[in-house]
């Protein structure tokens, strides 16, 4: 594969930005990206929607004395989600510097508030909100801000966490999977945390303490003691040993290796708490540094980035992105709605035997010129919702060359190796008298596509 195209799935979705990085050169590219403006939510995406609790149970108690009205309830809530999954992804396909977008699925599965218990779609936006505008901020301010979301306080139960009856959930995650990892904390870190956060509960604009149920004594966290709230355990976190490791671990496996090398965690690690945790120097870093090495093959593709890559190599333009949510959901990868806290694994979970099927599934019916079915989408559940059955493709290609050298046009951008075995059927599709000018030619390199697109080397990246 060529080192661009890799780079471009890496630092996006698709190979669509290979070009603009063999322009600017890598360096270049990271710093565009991160000064590439910030696209909001459309406002109309949550137009009445309710914003409070107070606000839910009113809608719930009124919907109540209407026939079916559990179900309206049910399918106004999804179809508004499926909105927000759909404007997302969308935005993903667009954006000339994708690289923002790609920060925020990771920070969204680093700090998973997961809908099915958030509940109030208007909390998983502003929560997602945050995370696209600090995408590539300082790693601390951004976990404090998480605290003071209404989606974390909510999925984690620190509406329950109170002085009298401490609820160690939020408290817990917060070392765990948020900042240093298991090994690096005593248990009597989490209860000491858990005053911490004691009475930071839900607001109308985000998190606020409530008076009467905040701890106010004090404790020892960490070694040090005083009366601390929410933003003092965070600073005093990232003092500690492990606070840069952790988080550098997972951003290596999200971005180049699904099994990152011990020596690289601690040498980028390091790095992180040298510029104190801003992301922007230490991302560019990473990146620049990265890009020469010859890592592909490293990586399993997640089923977004397998996805958005065949649409832009067979130039789908059409989808309803609604489908494509719903599939990507199928894959394990539900935006918004992870299974548990923990989020996505990645890696070989992305290739089960059944999600392999349903890649090549996908590959197969793509490269016919047709949609998935509702019957192949199961739980396409948005009322009333048409997509497109059928697409115009076309796959771009340089219509001059030997086979091998058309064949290779192909593997530069798709696969990131192929032994001789895959050399030797790619030949027998496209023959050495094959006539790049001819009548059929590009019914051809669709079935070299088709054929590609199938092979196991297109899953790695």
């Amino acid at each position: 594969m060529d080192n661009n195209t890799l780079w471009s799935l890496r630092l996006g979705f698709s190979g669509k930005q290979a070009g603009l990085i063999e322009k600017e050169g890598i360096q270049k590219f990271v710093k565009n990206s991160f000064a590439a403006p910030i696209t909001p939510f459309p406002v109309n995406i949550m137009e009445g929607e309710v914003r409070t609790e107070e606000e839910l149970k009113i809608y719930k108690d009124k919907m109540k004395l209407q026939p079916d009205g559990a179900e309206k309830i049910r399918i106004h809530t999804r179809t508004k989600f499926m909105e927000m999954k759909s404007w997302w992804i969308d935005h993903m396909i667009s954006d000339e510097y994708p690289l923002r977008e790609k920060m925020t699925v990771f920070w969204h599965n680093h700090y998973v508030a997961a809908a099915r218990k958030v509940e109030l779609n208007s909390w998983i936006l502003s929560h997602n909100t945050i995370l696209r505008e600090y995408a590539f901020g300082n790693f601390r301010e951004l976990t404090k801000k998480m605290l003071y979301t209404n989606a974390i306080i909510r999925y984690l139960d620190n509406k329950n966490n109170k002085n009298n009856k401490l609820n160690e959930n939020l408290s817990r995650e917060l070392l765990e999977l948020f900042t240093i990892g298991v090994g690096h904390y005593s248990e009597n870190d989490v209860k000491n945390g858990a005053k911490a956060l004691a009475g930071l509960k839900i607001g109308t604009n985000g998190g606020v303490y409530d008076v009467k149920q905040e701890f106010t004594e004090s404790f020892t966290y960490f070694n040090k003691t005083g009366k601390f709230k929410a933003n003092d355990i965070v600073d005093i976190i990232f003092e500690q040993n492990a606070a840069p490791y952790f988080i550098t671990r997972k951003i290596l496996k999200w971005f180049i290796y699904d099994n990152p090398p011990e020596a690289l965690v601690t040498y980028y690690g390091d790095y992180l708490r040298k510029v104190d945790y801003e992301m922007e120097p230490f991302l560019l870093k990473v990146f620049t540094e990265e890009f020469s090495k010859p890592t592909a093959g490293s990586k399993i593709k997640d089923p977004l980035v397998f996805t958005l890559h065949l649409m832009d190599e067979l130039n789908i333009t059409n989808q309803n992105n609604k489908v494509t949510a719903v599939f990507i959901g199928n894959q394990g990868m539900d935006l918004y709605n992870q299974i548990n806290v923990k989020g996505w694994d990645g890696g070989r979970a992305w290739l089960s035997t059944q999600l392999l099927l349903q890649r090549n599934n996908l590959a197969n019916v793509f490269c016919k010129g047709l949609n998935l079915s509702r019957d192949t989408i199961y739980n396409f559940e948005v009322t009333n919702e048409v997509f497109p059955k059928k697409f115009d493709i076309h796959i771009d290609w340089v219509k001059k060359g030997t086979n091998k050298e058309i064949i290779q046009q192909l593997k530069n951008r798709l696969l990131y190796s192929a032994d001789d075995s895959l050399q030797e059927d790619f030949e027998e599709i496209i023959t050495h008298d094959f006539d790049p000018n001819g009548e059929h030619a590009d019914k051809g390199i669709l079935r070299l596509f088709n054929y590609m697109a199938n092979s196991p080397e297109f899953q790695i990246i």
